[in-house]
C-alpha cells in the first residue's frame, strides 16, 4: 500500500475486510484464544451436568427406600462442578477475553496511528480532524468491547446452545426434537437480527464521528467563534449533531427491542415441559428425567438473553472496524520510496514545466484552469543561492515550497534536486535535508528545548542553545521561569507570534539543512529583532540554498535571484536591478511593499 511512512513490523494484518482484519489481530494471541474456547466449553459442560445430577437425586429421594448414597454423590458432584465451573472455567473465559480485547485495542491503536502518520497531506486535507479522532479513540474502544463482553458472551452462549442437543438424547431420543427445532429457529432469527442491526450500528458510529467533528472544529476555531459572537449558533449546530446521534442510537435500540428469540424461548420451555410430561405419563421416562430435561432446556435462557446484548456489541465492533480500516487502507498519493536516492544533498533546485492543483480529483491540470495553483513553472536555482519568491496573495508562492519537499506531488512536469526528480528520492532523506519554516508555526506541547531539537532529537543542550542564540531566541527563553525546560501550551499558545517564529528558526538552524525555506517566517517580528534575525538568516543562508517567501524589502533586495509569480504563472525572474528595469509586475509589487 502506498504510504509516506511505514514502521518496521513483524506482523502484517489482513486488511481485506473488517472481520478478516479483526481475526488477524486476535488469532496471533493463541494462548488467550485457547483459554476462551476451553473456558467456554468447560463452563457449558459443567452447567449441563447440574440438571442431570438434580434429576438423578430426585429419583433417589422418591425411591423406596430413598437412595441416600446416590443423593449424596449427586449433591457432591453438583457442588463440586459449580465451584469448578465458576472458579476456573468462567474465570478463564472472562480473563482471556479481557486480555485479548486489551491487546487487540493496543495493536489497533498502534497500527492506526502509524497509518495516519504515513498519509499524505492531500489525505489529511480532506479528513475532518474530529471524525479521525472519533475513529482513533471511540471506535478503537468499541473493538475492545466487541471482545469483552461481546464475543466473550457469544462464544460462551453458543456452547450453552449445544449442550441440551448433545445431552437430551441420553435421557430419551425423542427429547432432542424440540432443542433441535429451537436451535434451527434461533440461528435463522439471529441471522435476520444481525442483518437488521448491522446498518443501524454503522449509522450510530458515523453520526458519532460527525458529532465529534463538529465539536473539534468549534474548539479548534474557538477564537473565530468568539470573535464573531457565534457561540449560540455553534451550540445549536452541535445540538443537531448530538440529536442525530441519539436518534441513530434509538433506531438501533428499536431493532434490539424486537428480539424474537425471547418469545421463542417461552414456547420452547412450554413445549419441552409438555413433551416430557407426555413421555412420563406413558411410563417411558421417570420423573427425574422430566426434571433433568427441563433443567437442560433452561440452559437456552443464557444464550437467548445474552445474544440481545452481545451481538449488538459485536455488530458495533465490526462497524467500528470498518471505519478504522477505511482510514488505514485509504490510498495516499506519495510513497516512501525507501530504495530511492539518499545521498547528501547539495541544494541545486530545478523546476521543469511544473503544473499543480490542490484539487486532485480531476487528475492532471489543463492550461488555463481556474483551480490550477501553479501552471507551467520552470526555473533553475544553483546550489547556495538565495532566492526570493514574491507575488500577490494566492499567486502560488507557498505551493512551490510544498512541492520541493514533496508535501505534494506535481500533476505535471518535474521538480528536481541535484538533478534527481524528488519522486526518485528516499522521502525521509529528502525531507531530512530540507527545512521549511511557515508563517503558521506549529509547536508541540513539550519543553522549549524539545521543540527546538524536534528535527535533531540527539542534539546536546549546547547545540540547542547555540541555535536559539542564532535565532535571537535565547534572551526571551532565559527570561522564562524554567528556561529551556519550560513546557509551552499546545501550538505554542502561551508564546507571542514573534517568539514562536524565533523558536521555529532555531529548530531550522539546528537541523543544518541543505535547503532552507522561510515562508514569511519573520512577519511577526519587530523591526529591532528583525535586524538581528536578518544577520542570522544571512549567516544561515551561507553555503546553502535558501528560499525567502516574503514581503520584507530588506530580504528581497539581498537575494541573488528573485522569482515573480502572478496567478500561478512565472511572471519574471532576475535580480532586483534587472527586475526593476524590465518587469512592470515586480515594480508594482515593490511599490506596494514600500507603501
Amino acid at each position: 500500500m502506498t504510504t509516506e511512512f511505514s514502521p518496521q513490523r513483524t506482523v502484517r494484518w489482513d486488511q481485506r475486510g473488517p472481520i478478516r482484519w479483526i481475526l488477524s489481530h486476535a488469532l496471533p494471541h493463541k494462548a488467550p484464544v485457547l483459554g476462551i474456547l476451553v473456558g467456554a466449553l468447560g463452563n457449558a459442560a459443567l452447567a449441563g451436568l447440574g440438571p442431570l445430577m438434580v434429576g438423578q437425586a430426585f429419583d433417589a429421594v422418591i425411591a423406596s427406600p430413598p437412595d441416600l448414597r446416590t443423593l449424596a454423590i449427586s449433591a457432591i458432584v453438583v457442588a463440586g462442578s459449580q465451584l469448578l465451573r465458576g472458579g476456573l472455567f468462567q474465570l478463564m473465559r472472562n480473563f482471556c477475553s479481557e486480555l485479548i480485547g486489551q491487546r487487540v485495542e493496543r495493536d489497533v491503536r498502534d497500527e492506526l496511528y502509524a497509518s495516519l502518520l504515513g498519509k499524505s497531506m492531500s489525505f489529511h486535507d480532506s479528513q475532518p480532524a474530529g471524525d479521525v479522532l472519533a475513529r482513533a479513540t471511540n471506535d478503537v474502544r468499541e473493538i475492545n468491547l466487541m471482545f469483552n463482553p461481546g464475543l466473550n458472551l457469544v462464544i460462551g452462549s453458543l456452547n450453552f446452545l449445544f449442550v441440551p442437543v448433545y445431552t437430551s438424547p441420553t435421557i430419551h431420543p425423542q427429547l432432542v426434537i424440540i432443542p433441535l427445532v429451537y436451535l434451527g429457529l434461533y440461528g435463522f432469527l439471529v441471522r435476520s437480527f444481525l442483518r437488521q442491526l448491522a446498518p443501524k450500528a454503522e449509522v450510530v458510529r458515523q453520526s458519532f464521528g460527525a458529532m465529534n467533528a463538529t465539536l473539534s472544529e468549534a474548539i479548534e476555531g474557538i477564537e473565530t467563534v468568539k470573535g464573531a459572537v457565534r457561540e449560540q449558533f455553534e451550540s445549536g449546530r452541535f445540538s443537531e449533531r448530538a440529536a442525530a446521534w441519539r436518534d441513530a442510537y434509538v433506531r438501533q435500540a428499536d431493532v434490539e427491542a424486537r428480539f424474537i428469540p425471547l418469545l421463542m424461548l417461552g414456547l420452547l420451555q412450554t413445549s419441552g415441559l409438555l413433551h416430557s410430561l407426555l413421555l412420563f405419563r406413558a411410563g417411558i421416562i421417570p420423573v427425574g428425567a422430566v426434571i433433568s430435561y427441563n433443567g437442560l432446556l433452561l440452559l437456552f435462557g443464557f444464550p437467548t438473553f445474552a445474544t440481545q446484548f452481545a451481538y449488538a456489541r459485536v455488530s458495533s465492533g465490526i462497524a467500528s472496524a470498518r471505519r478504522i480500516l477505511q482510514l488505514i487502507t485509504a490510498q495516499t498519493e506519495l510513497d516512501q520510496n525507501t530504495d530511492g536516492y539518499a545521498e547528501k544533498m547539495h541544494g541545486e533546485v530545478r523546476l521543469e514545466g511544473v503544473c499543480f492543483r490542490y484539487d486532485r480529483l480531476n487528475g492532471a491540470c489543463q492550461p488555463g484552469e481556474h483551480a490550477v495553483a501553479l501552471e507551467d513553472i520552470s526555473f533553475s536555482i544553483a546550489s547556495g543561492q538565495t532566492v526570493a519568491i514574491v507575488g500577490q496573495t494566492g499567486s502560488g508562492k507557498s505551493t512551490i515550497s510544498k512541492l520541493i519537499n514533496r508535501t505534494y506531488d506535481v500533476n505535471a512536469g518535474k521538480v528536481l534536486i541535484d538533478g534527481i526528480d524528488v519522486r526518485e528520492w528516499d522521502l525521509a532523506a529528502l525531507r531530512r535535508q530540507i527545512s521549511v519554516i511557515e508563517q503558521d508555526i506549529f509547536l508541540f506541547s513539550r519543553t522549549i528545548a524539545e521543540n527546538i531539537a524536534f528535527g535533531r532529537p540527539g542534539a546536546t543542550m549546547a547545540e540547542v542553545e547555540a541555535a536559539a542564540r542564532a535565532a535571537q531566541a535565547h534572551e526571551f527563553i532565559s527570561g522564562l521561569a524554567d528556561g529551556y525546560d519550560t513546557v509551552i501550551g499546545e501550538r505554542g499558545a502561551t508564546l507571542s507570534g514573534g517568539q514562536r517564529q524565533r523558536l521555529a528558526l532555531a529548530r531550522a538552524f539546528l537541523t543544518d539543512p541543505a535547503i532552507l525555506v522561510l515562508d514569511d517566517s519573520t512577519s511577526a517580528i519587530d523591526s529591532a529583532t528583525e535586524d538581528r534575525i536578518q544577520k542570522a538568516i544571512e549567516a544561515a543562508a551561507r553555503d546553502r540554498t535558501t528560499f525567502l517567501i516574503t514581503h520584507r524589502l530588506s530580504q528581497i533586495r539581498w537575494a541573488d535571484l528573485i522569482i515573480v509569480l502572478r496567478s500561478g504563472r512565472l511572471e519574471a525572474i532576475g535580480n532586483h536591478e534587472q527586475l526593476m528595469a524590465s518587469s512592470p509586475a515586480y515594480r508594482r509589487i515593490f511599490a506596494q511593499y514600500e507603501d
